[in-house]
């Protein structure tokens, strides 16, 4: 009894000096100087599997071997930082939250309802994100997206609306805000050509934007010269040589940004949450890698300044219901059949898709049951876009394929309208179609054209790191890095 009574005694002190020490090392940091907010829209576990077993395949590897997943090249950055953590995503009245209402919870530390940036639930009381008051505290700040610069979540660093459509408020705000730097997508509302009443400097051509590496400005708004659509970058699969990628517009932002008071950059990946809602796997993964190489520019930037910098990254929400598995693979994985892909969906259905579309809709007899079979050049497109050929697939596959054709170059098909509101969600049908039997052979499922509402994993490096250890809520990661860089308690009222 006497020596249980030591023993616990004993397990006591070492649990408290723990404790202690790890309070003590958190304390003895220093506040770091460069912060870093990497948000993948629509990342959770399943995307970043997924992009790495890619990884592996088009490395010479397979995805079968574990031996091949875990070589270090085959790794995404952010899932080699030391700390890992994970956080819930819901917001205050729904599982599955909107990219608003999460935006919110990360730069403001606060609980809100979806469709709603940096005000409370009410919609009536606004509050400061962790970017506000970095800047009053003297940091200088930027702000970058693949998606439009007033969309909701990079907003939620500068903004405080009602609703998430509210593009003219949002853009007023932007450029009252003063921070130095923004980047990648355009503007909904605004044109961009007002920007120098406002004091910023517009660039929206590769040359000038790069050159900013080596004469940064005070304040500049760098817009990609070619935005696919919704004002957003295009997809890192259609991506130009011209356009600058979510990478290179870190190092710029880097570039014109590090000086004596530090800074604080919040790049979102965004159009991985655009390529899940239709998915697209090709997509969506061309999109993590792009995301994950800015991850990659701001670690070269820490193992400069490693006592000063602060790196996390986290998704805001999961989309799609993407799957590591499928009914029709099994066990099995064939990530090999994604290496294929030329196009995302979307430069698909705006170009190759309405070529196609243009020179046959008014031709064809879409009430046989061999339309799409009968047609040479769509199957050729098939196969030289994605991969996908005619001869491969069983009946199964094809009758859905025949279906979807119908309905996109005709307007109708067998199904009802509750089995194409399903199947196809609201996405042009036969791009759709293709793109889930493909994932499907790479065994990949999806649930939703939706968000879901599973856990998110969250990576951290550098000064106070251990902060984003474990579970928790994802308003506790704007308390934290409040915490990190000294700003006080959030949520903070404006």
């Amino acid at each position: 009894m006497k020596i249980k009574k030591t023993a616990k005694k004993n397990l006591g002190a070492m649990v408290m000096a723990g404790a202690i020490m790890f309070s003590a090392t958190v304390a003895g940091a220093g506040t770091p100087k460069y912060v870093f907010f990497f948000l993948g829209d629509g990342m959770s576990n399943s995307q970043i599997q997924a992009t790495e077993a890619y990884m592996t395949q088009a490395n010479g590897g397979s995805a079968h071997e574990a031996a091949d997943l875990l070589r270090p090249e085959n790794r995404l950055n952010m899932s080699k930082m030391p700390v890992i953590g994970m956080q819930t995503t819901y917001d205050v009245h729904s599982l599955m939250p909107d990219s608003a209402s999460s935006a919110t919870a990360f730069a403001c530390g606060l609980k809100t309802q979806s469709g709603t940036v940096g005000m409370d639930d009410s919609k009536t009381v606004s509050y400061k994100s962790i970017a506000q008051l970095a800047h009053e505290a003297g940091k200088k700040v930027g702000v970058i997206s693949s998606v439009s610069l007033d969309h909701a979540t990079p907003a939620a660093y500068y903004a405080s609306v009602p609703s998430r459509g509210n593009y003219g408020d949002i853009d007023t705000q932007l450029v009252g805000s003063g921070y130095e730097f923004f980047g990648g997508g355009g503007l909904k509302v605004m044109d961009p050509d007002e920007l120098d009443d406002y004091g910023y400097e517009l660039l929206n051509d590769r040359e000038s934007i790069m050159g900013l590496k080596d004469a940064p400005r005070d304040k500049v708004v760098c817009i990609n010269p070619w935005l696919q659509n919704s004002q957003a970058m295009p997809y890192a699969i259609d991506r130009p040589e011209t356009n600058v990628s979510l990478a290179e517009m870190t190092e710029v932002a880097i570039a014109n940004l590090k000086g004596d008071q530090g800074f604080f950059i919040m790049v979102e990946g965004g159009k991985i949450d655009w390529a899940c809602h239709a998915n697209d796997a090709g997509a969506t993964i061309g999109d993590m890698q792009a995301f994950d190489n800015a991850v990659g520019v701001a670690l070269d930037f820490y193992k400069q300044h490693p006592f000063n910098t602060l790196i996390v990254v986290t998704g805001d929400h999961e989309t799609g219901g993407m799957s590591i598995g499928h009914a029709t693979t099994a066990y099995s994985a064939h990530y090999e059949r994604l290496l294929g892909q030329t196009s995302s969906f979307t430069y698909f259905d705006a170009n190759q898709w309405a070529e196609h579309k243009a020179a046959y809709a008014a031709t064809t007899d879409c009430s046989t049951p061999d339309t799409l079979a009968g047609n040479a050049d769509m199957l050729g497109l098939m196969e030289s876009v994605f991969d996908l050929n005619w001869t491969d697939l069983n009946e199964y596959q094809k009758e859905k394929l025949e279906d979807a054709y119908d309905k996109s170059l005709c307007g109708n098909n067998d199904n009802s309208n509750a089995e194409n509101g399903l199947l196809y969600g609201n996405y042009n049908p036969i791009t759709v179609t293709i793109t889930h039997i493909l994932n499907e052979q790479a065994s990949i499922g999806w649930t939703s054209y939706s968000h879901t509402g599973v856990p998110v994993p969250v990576f951290a490096q550098g000064v106070y790191k251990r902060l984003f250890a474990g579970f928790y809520d994802n308003t506790d990661i704007a308390k934290k890095m409040a915490r990190a860089m000294s700003l006080g308690t959030v949520p903070a009222m404006k």
